[in-house]
C-alpha cells in the first residue's frame, strides 16, 4: 500500500516542479515545445505564461486568444505586412485593432502592457482602452500605427495615470492640439519613458514636458519630436534622472553661440540631437566618454564631424547615423569603439546635401569594422561597393553577429567583385552559431543560384530573411528551399521566381510560417500558387499598381508596384475585411 502511494507520489513530482520552473522560462520557442509535449504540459503552459506576441493579426482571433491565455498580462500585436513601412502595401490592406481592444476591454483581467505594432487605430478604441484599463495600464505603445489623433491621446493622458511608458514612435498622428500633453502632465506622476520621436507633433509646450519632468522622478526616457533646444532649458533642469533624449533642433540660425551655455543632465548616456552640425556638437563633449548610444540619423554631420565625435566615444554600444559616415568615420569607429554591439547605417547622405567623396560606405570600412569592432550582435548597413573579401572578413572576426543586414546601392554602376557567392558562404559559415536575422539585397547579377544554395545550407538557425534581386532561376530558390530548417518569415523582392517554384519552396521550408514577395513571374490566373495551399494557409494576391512616389530629387512620379503574394498560417481562418486592394486566392 505504501509503495502504491509513493508511487502515486512520484507521479505527480514533475507537474509539481515543472509548475514551479514554467514562470522562469520566458523564451516563445521554448515555450511552445514545451506546450506540444503532452495536455498537459499544454494547460500549464497557458496558465503561467504572461506575455504573448501575435506575429501577425490574422493568425489568430482575440477570442482564441482568450482562450487560450487567461492570466496575460502583456501582449505584443503587429498588423501590417513589414513592407507597409515603405509605402509597397495599399494603405487599406488591414490590420484594425478594433476587434482585439474589444475584447481586451472586457477581458484580460490582468493585462497591464499593450504593443501595437503597425496597426490600424482609431480614437474610439483608445478611449475604450482608457475607460477599460486606465487604472492597471502601465505601458502602451503604439509603434508605426495610424488612424488616430490627438483627441484619442486625450484620453489617454486623462484617464492612465499609472502609465509607466507612452510609446508613439514614427505613428502617423492627426494632431488637432497640445492638450494630451498637459493632460499627461497634470495626471501622471509614474512616468519612465515617453516618447513620440519621428512623428508630427508639433504643438507641443516646453512648460509641459517641463511639469512632467518635475512631477514624474522616475523618467529616465524622452524622445521628442522637433523642439527648439532652447525652450528646453527647464526640462533638462528638471529631468535630473534623464538617461534618454532624443529629438529636440538646433534652429537654423546665425548665431550657434547661443547655444553654449545649455547644460544637458549629466546621466545621460543615449543621446540623439535633430539637425545638430558641427557648431554644436561641443554640447555632447563633456559627457561624449560616457555615451553609450548614439543617434545620428537626423543630424547635419559631415564624414570629418563623424570622426571628431566618435572618437570621444569609447564606451559606444550603439550607433545609428547615414552613409555619410564614409569609410573613414568607421575606421575610426573600429579603432575607438571596442564596445559596440549594433551599428545601422541607413542612405540618405545625398538627400541632406552632406555627401562628399568621403561620404560613401564600401568594403574598406566593413573590413576595418569587423576586425575592430568583435562584440558586435547587428549590422545593418547600404554600401556603395562590396567585395567577396569583405564578406569573408564578418565571417571571420563578427562571432557575436545575430542580426545581419546588407542593402547594395544601385547608385554605382561599376562595382569591383560580383557575384558575391563566395563570400555570403564564408559570411553564413562563420556567423551560423548565433545569426537568427539575415537580409541580403543586391542587383541582378549579385548572386547566383549558387550563392542561394549556399544561403540555404548554411543558415541553420535564421528565423527571418529578406531576399532582394538574388538567384537566377526556379532552380536556385528550390535548391535554397532545401536547406534554412529554422526559417519562419521570408521576404523576397524583386526576383525572378515563377508561382511554382515559390509553391514548391513553401512546401519544402518546413519551419514557415509567413512569405511575402514582390516582383514574381505571375501566371494569369495565380493558379499555380494552389500547389502550396494546405490547411490554415491563407494565399493573398496584390495586383500590380501604379502609385506616386518622390524620385530622387523630390518630384513626385507615377511609379509601377509589381504584384504581391501574401502567406501565412491562420488559426482563425480566411479574413473577412479584405479591400479591393486584394484578392483571396482559395483552393
Amino acid at each position: 500500500m505504501e509503495e502504491r502511494d509513493s508511487s502515486r507520489v512520484n507521479m505527480g513530482m514533475p507537474d509539481v516542479i515543472l509548475g514551479c520552473v514554467m514562470p522562469y522560462i520566458q523564451d516563445p520557442k521554448d515555450r511552445n515545445a514545451i506546450s506540444q509535449v503532452c495536455h498537459r504540459w499544454y494547460e500549464l503552459d497557458a496558465l503561467t505564461r504572461n506575455h504573448v506576441t501575435i506575429a501577425l493579426c490574422y493568425t489568430t482571433t482575440p477570442e482564441r486568444l482568450r482562450q487560450r491565455f487567461v492570466h496575460l498580462e502583456s501582449l505584443k500585436l503587429k498588423g501590417k505586412p513589414r513592407a507597409a513601412m515603405f509605402n509597397l502595401i495599399p494603405e487599406d490592406w488591414g490590420g484594425y485593432v478594433t476587434p482585439w481592444v474589444k475584447e481586451i476591454a472586457i477581458s484580460f483581467n490582468r493585462l497591464k502592457s499593450l504593443h501595437f505594432r503597425r496597426m490600424i487605430v482609431v480614437d474610439s478604441d483608445l478611449e475604450l482602452l482608457a475607460s477599460a484599463r486606465g487604472r492597471v495600464l502601465v505601458s502602451l505603445k503604439l509603434d508605426k500605427c495610424s488612424g488616430f489623433s490627438t483627441d484619442g491621446l486625450f484620453h489617454i493622458g486623462r484617464s492612465c495615470r499609472n502609465l509607466k511608458t507612452l510609446f508613439l514612435e514614427e505613428s502617423s498622428i492627426l494632431e488637432k492640439d497640445g492638450q494630451w500633453l498637459r493632460e499627461l502632465a497634470r495626471n501622471n506622476t509614474a512616468l519612465e519613458t515617453l516618447n513620440f520621436y519621428m512623428t508630427d507633433l508639433t504643438q507641443v509646450r516646453f512648460e509641459d514636458l517641463e511639469l512632467i519632468a518635475r512631477n514624474c522622478r522616475s523618467l529616465i526616457s524622452v524622445k521628442i519630436s522637433d523642439c527648439e533646444i532652447l525652450d528646453l532649458v527647464g526640462f533638462f533642469r528638471a529631468a535630473g534622472a534623464l538617461e534618454e533624449f532624443c529629438g529636440g533642433s538646433f534652429g537654423f540660425n546665425d548665431q550657434p553661440e547661443r547655444y553654449a551655455g545649455i547644460a544637458l543632465p549629466q546621466n545621460l548616456r543615449n543621446l540623439g540631437l535633430t539637425y545638430m552640425g558641427r557648431s554644436e556638437m561641443p554640447i555632447v563633449f563633456p559627457f561624449a566618454s560616457l555615451l553609450k548610444k548614439l543617434d545620428l540619423l537626423y543630424a547635419l554631420l559631415h564624414t570629418e564631424d563623424h570622426c571628431t565625435l566618435i572618437q570621444r566615444c569609447p564606451n559606444l554600444e550603439i550607433l545609428e547615423t547615414r552613409n555619410v559616415i564614409g569609410d573613414r568615420g568607421l575606421e575610426v569607429l573600429a579603432r575607438h569603439c571596442k564596445k559596440l554591439k549594433r551599428l545601422r547605417i541607413e542612405r540618405g547622405a545625398d538627400e541632406q546635401g552632406l555627401e562628399d567623396e568621403e561620404g560613401l560606405v564600401s568594403q574598406r570600412g566593413l573590413i576595418a569594422l569587423a576586425q575592430g569592432c568583435l562584440e558586435l550582435e547587428y549590422l545593418a548597413v547600404y554600401v556603395s561597393d562590396i567585395t567577396n573579401a569583405s564578406l569573408e572578413c564578418i565571417g571571420t572576426y563578427s562571432k557575436n553577429l545575430s542580426d545581419f543586414r546588407l542593402v547594395l546601392l544601385d547608385r554605382e554602376v561599376r562595382i569591383t567583385d560580383l557575384p558575391l557567392d563566395n563570400g555570403v558562404q564564408a559570411l553564413l559559415r562563420g556567423c551560423s552559431e548565433k545569426l537568427k536575422r539575415f537580409a541580403l539585397y543586391l542587383r541582378p547579377g549579385g548572386l547566383t543560384d549558387v550563392g542561394l544554395g549556399y544561403i540555404g545550407r548554411y543558415s541553420p538557425n535564421v528565423r527571418w530573411m529578406l531576399l532582394g534581386y538574388v538567384g537566377e532561376s526556379d532552380a536556385g530558390l528550390v535548391e535554397f528551399s532545401r536547406g534554412c530548417p529554422s526559417l519562419q518569415k521570408l521576404e523576397v523582392r524583386g526576383c525572378c521566381f515563377s508561382e511554382q517554384a515559390l509553391a514548391e519552396s513553401v512546401l519544402n521550408l518546413t519551419s514557415l510560417r509567413y512569405l511575402w514577395v514582390q516582383g514574381y513571374r505571375g501566371s494569369s490566373s495565380g493558379r499555380d500558387l494552389l500547389a502550396m495551399a494546405r490547411r490554415y494557409w491563407n494565399i493573398e494576391l496584390i495586383p500590380s499598381r501604379r502609385v506616386v512616389v518622390p524620385d530622387q530629387v523630390g518630384e513626385m512620379v507615377v511609379a509601377e508596384h509589381p504584384a504581391h503574394i501574401l502567406a501565412y498560417y491562420s488559426l482563425a481562418g480566411p479574413r473577412t475585411d479584405f479591400p479591393e486592394s486584394v484578392v483571396p486566392l482559395d483552393s
